[in-house]
């Protein structure tokens, strides 16, 4: 590369990294080959290999979460940002998310980056759920009920024919209506 990287340069590449190698592989050296440049560019912008995985998780919350909440804020009144909501999640593809929880099972930063963005991911169901007019304890129960269903699919790697998959999105949906 002839341009010099940004900070969000590196952590778009290990993010990709994450998600196709694990978090082992979140190495200076092998992500500078990656990017074609040398190390001495990653430890222009990171103290250490710790404060670069820091980033990393910043990173991932940040795209796991608040991005997608601000896209779905911008759905216009009337709209239906949770029915928007589960037909991408459930439709997604999801490494990164299986890389980042992996981690977390080795890893008290990452664990604790996937709880805020677990309680973030539910708060913001559960707020939408209300606004579409669900009682509060409602809201909570069916929040919670949704989220653990994007976590099954998540980290469940069998893949299901598009027909299937459609059916089990709709079932979600009806029950997003009052």
């Amino acid at each position: 590369m002839t341009e010099q990287l940004s900070v969000k340069d590196w952590l778009d590449q290990g993010l990709k990294t994450l998600a196709k190698h694990g978090f082992t592989a979140l190495k200076a050296e092998p992500l500078a080959k990656a990017m074609g440049v040398s190390r001495g560019s990653f430890y222009w912008h990171f103290a250490d290999i710790g404060a670069y995985r820091t980033a990393i998780l910043n990173h991932w919350r940040e795209v796991a979460a608040e991005q997608v909440i601000a896209e779905l804020e911008t759905v216009p009144e009337g709209g239906d940002a949770l029915a928007l909501l589960l037909r991408r999640t459930f439709s997604a593809r999801l490494a990164l998310e299986r890389a980042v929880r992996s981690w977390a099972t080795a890893d008290a930063a990452a664990r604790a980056a996937v709880l805020e963005v677990d309680q973030r991911r539910i708060g913001y169901i559960e707020t939408l759920l209300r606004h579409a007019g669900f009682p509060d304890d409602v809201a909570r129960g069916r929040a919670q009920i949704f989220y653990w269903a994007f976590i099954g699919y998540a980290l469940s790697e069998q893949t299901l024919p598009k027909p299937r998959q459609q059916a089990a999105i709709d079932e979600l949906l009806r029950m997003t209506k009052r």
